[in-house]
């Protein structure tokens, strides 16, 4: 049996600054992967053409309504919440139909970050994980009533669910003996945290992640 590595970096990244879009790391993250996998795009391709949105409006009564963001973009890339990793890999599947692509985003839940080192980061595929911006701590602080869901949704018509401050998606690249390495469009720049801590905030948000394979 050949020992693990005990660090391992893909090299190519670029990580790009989230300047424009200000609700839109899930678009950079799914950007900068794309481009590390030698596709020619920008930020604003995927946004406009790409991502399924569902607007957020706030009824006479003052209650809140909008997607499941396991079906759909709450809001938009440009001003907005966020989106998980079902819609997300619809969007970037769509994307590689349209270039005619083999390649497919797979969206996965419950994969430890030690697994995904070892089946991809080792074997130079990047993965985009879901966490929170510069590892804080995640908290609900805003919340609305589904009025669409998908085939993907953990929730039904009707119910309330939270949004997460600080909810977060960066390109996982490398890691050490205590670290993950990610792209990272909150710093335009490659961000290093903590093993332990990412573990943590990977699971608070909900254990998620796409691999294009």
């Amino acid at each position: 049996v050949t020992a693990r590595p005990t660090s391992h970096m893909i090299e190519g990244a670029e990580p790009i600054m989230q300047d424009e879009l200000k609700a839109g790391c899930e678009t950079y993250a799914c950007t900068m992967l794309l481009n590390m996998l030698g596709f020619d795009v920008d930020e604003f391709t995927i946004a406009d053409n790409y991502l399924n949105c569902v607007y957020i409006y706030t009824a006479d009564d003052g209650t809140k309504y909008g997607p499941d963001m396991f079906s759909a973009f709450a809001g938009s890339a440009y001003a907005g919440w966020g989106v998980y990793a079902p819609p997300m890999a619809k969007t970037m599947n769509a994307y590689l139909s349209d270039q005619g692509s083999a390649l497919r985003a797979y969206n996965y839940e419950d994969i430890p970050l030690e697994t995904l080192c070892e089946e991809y980061i080792d074997n130079d595929i990047p993965v985009m994980v879901w966490a929170t911006t510069d590892m804080d701590e995640p908290y609900v602080f805003d919340e609305w009533v589904v009025n669409y869901v998908d085939e993907n949704a953990k929730s039904e018509i009707g119910d309330t669910v939270p949004w997460y401050m600080h909810e977060h998606c960066l390109v996982l690249i490398g890691y050490d003996e205590n670290e993950y390495y990610f792209a990272d469009s909150t710093h335009g720049n490659i961000s290093h945290f903590d093993k332990a801590l990412v573990a943590e905030r990977y699971e608070q948000m909900f254990s998620q992640c796409i691999v294009v394979k």
